[in-house]
């Protein structure tokens, strides 16, 4: 199942919770993470924020997306607004179009509130394991 993951899930997976069994699920491949550069260049420059450059799980990770492992990446994304609140949220709808996701994972409460958008089912860590995780 092709999915996109908010980098604020991508973050807490560090953490544990259902975050990281959501990354694990994609690193045994069980779910194909759907990528733009746009969301790339986030979820690292967060990840260098919060002081994670030498972290051993941060490595493996840039390489599994060196790799391509169980990625699909589009260079070109339709450019929508559909969340005004924050419209920088709206690389992961035009991503989840672009590489037609089914899934846009993310705690964020501006993409949150869109629920879905065509087909594409917009829903939190816990509730996508809940539906989607046997």
């Amino acid at each position: 199942m092709r999915v996109v993951i908010d980098t604020n899930v991508f973050v807490s997976s560090f953490f544990g919770g259902n975050p990281r069994t959501i990354i694990d699920l994609w690193k045994d491949g069980a779910i194909t993470l759907c990528l733009s550069r746009d969301i790339l260049d986030e979820y690292v420059d967060v990840l260098n924020r919060l002081g994670m450059r030498d972290e051993k799980e941060l490595k493996e990770l840039l390489s599994f997306f060196s790799e391509g492992f169980n990625i699909l990446f589009t260079t070109k994304t339709p450019e929508i607004n559909i969340v005004d609140n924050d419209p920088a949220d709206n690389k992961f709808i035009e991503c989840a179009l672009a590489l037609k996701a089914k899934v846009i994972i993310t705690g964020d409460k501006h993409l949150l509130s869109v629920k879905k958008f065509g087909e594409i089912g917009i829903m939190t860590p816990k509730k996508f394991l809940e539906i989607y995780h046997d």
